[in-house]
């Protein structure tokens, strides 16, 4: 904001002042200090209502709780009550919405995500893959996807992903981990039919499109980051591998991904991609691309690993083992760590409570380091805050709120029982 200048009235009263000091030949006296408008003498500034409430909240968190608050999973079914069970249980802090939990259009959805969430206050993160197209969880979206908007200009883009992202929300989602930054010039490749332009600079206009066209209706990912393109194979049951230089990456596949956050992408998802000349291990378990990611591309947001489960099915040993991946991941700086869970867990090796149980261990023997997971459960947890709309302290009320007192238990409070 440009600094204004005396007021009228601010030089006339200086002129009289003036004056009176010349016919009296009287020093004045200096005149008092004023206040910036708006502010009262001797009162701190004004407080950070969210800011306090995430100091508050994190003081009160156990260590297991804030792990608990990095991991998203998927529950199949569209039962709720079994969703939200799970959730609880382990007081994880996201679930992304796959196809089978979608059992009729967006509004019917938006049942089962609105009561997935024990807290008004800081509901948690809910997510969805609708790229359009081919992959998208909503069928209802008949929105232009990729394969037709790389053939028009961005502005159709802008549009077709102003109308998903108004579906999405209207199904009660807030993350859509639905724009692909990836570029590729080979056609037989796994990820180009989901690639938004022929070339970095026209993959980058209908990022940034893309990203503007869901700005406040739900939370833009960009994915798969370092860029899926730059090798044409299925990182779902491998790990695709480039010898790409970094001098070569910023040139083409970083093309995208900057355009992305310039315009404001809240979140970045890490590829199960392995640029053997610049890391030698997967994106999403890489410190090195994490830190390039951050210190290179200035993106501040929340990094989330594409499916964890993924890794297992590439049949590389060294990453057969889900806690581990999930250590290594938390590790390498991402803020939250994404499982899409069968029906039956234990059938990919994954007990969450075991999960649990190792990422403490990870942080008491200095794999994983507190004070970095406190800086991403600032992150996930700021951006659940601002999705309840609410803005006053945090609050616990302890066992009432569960009817454990007979003077002060809310009617209808009931214990929650798994």
């Amino acid at each position: 904001m440009r600094r204004r200048g005396p007021t009228r009235f601010g030089r006339v009263t200086a002129l009289a002042l003036a004056a009176t000091i010349i016919m009296t030949g009287c020093a004045a006296e200096p005149a008092p200090l004023q206040p910036p408008p708006g502010r009262l003498v001797g009162f701190p500034d004004p407080l950070d209502v969210t800011e306090v409430y995430l100091q508050q909240r994190i003081a009160a968190m156990t260590l297991r709780e804030k792990l608990a608050a990095l991991v998203m999973v998927h529950v199949p079914g569209t039962d709720p009550a079994r969703i939200r069970a799970v959730l609880d249980r382990h007081d994880l802090g996201g679930v992304i919405i796959m196809g089978d939990n979608v059992g009729g259009p967006a509004r019917s959805v938006a049942a089962l995500t609105g009561a997935l969430s024990t807290e008004a206050g800081l509901p948690v993160l809910t997510a969805i893959d609708q790229e359009g197209g081919v992959v998208r969880r909503l069928r209802d979206d008949d929105a232009a996807a990729a394969r037709e908007l790389r053939g028009l200009p961005a502005s159709a883009t802008e549009q077709a992903f102003r109308t998903r992202s108004a579906l999405v929300a209207e199904a009660g989602v807030l993350i859509n981990f639905g724009i692909v930054a990836d570029v590729t010039p080979d056609s037989s490749s796994f990820i180009r039919s989901r690639t938004l332009g022929e070339s970095p600079s026209a993959a980058a206009d209908r990022v940034a499109a893309a990203v503007r066209g869901e700005l406040g209706t739900v939370l833009s990912t960009l994915k798969h980051f370092p860029g899926h393109g730059a090798s044409p194979d299925d990182s779902h049951i491998s790990i695709p591998r480039s010898s790409i230089s970094i001098e070569a990456w910023r040139a083409t596949h970083a093309v995208p991904f900057r355009a992305g956050i310039e315009a404001g992408a809240p979140l970045v998802m890490m590829g199960h991609l392995q640029f053997d000349r610049i890391s030698p291990m997967p994106a999403s378990l890489s410190p090195t691309w994490i830190t390039i990611l951050r210190d290179e591309l200035g993106f501040e947001g929340i990094i989330v690993t594409d499916d964890l489960l993924m890794l297992q099915r590439s049949g590389v040993a060294e990453y057969a083992n889900p806690r581990r991946n999930a250590i290594r991941a938390l590790a390498a700086g991402n803020d939250i760590v994404l499982f899409v869970l069968p029906a039956d867990p234990a059938s990919v090796g994954v007990d969450l409570s075991d999960l649990l149980d190792s990422l403490e261990r990870a942080v008491g023997d200095g794999r994983l380091v507190e004070e970095n997971i406190t800086a991403s459960l600032r992150r996930v947890l700021g951006v659940r805050r601002e999705a309840s709309g609410e803005i006053g302290p945090y609050v616990d009320c302890g066992p009432k709120c569960w009817g454990e007192s007979p003077r002060t238990a809310p009617t209808g409070a009931v214990r929650p029982t798994f």
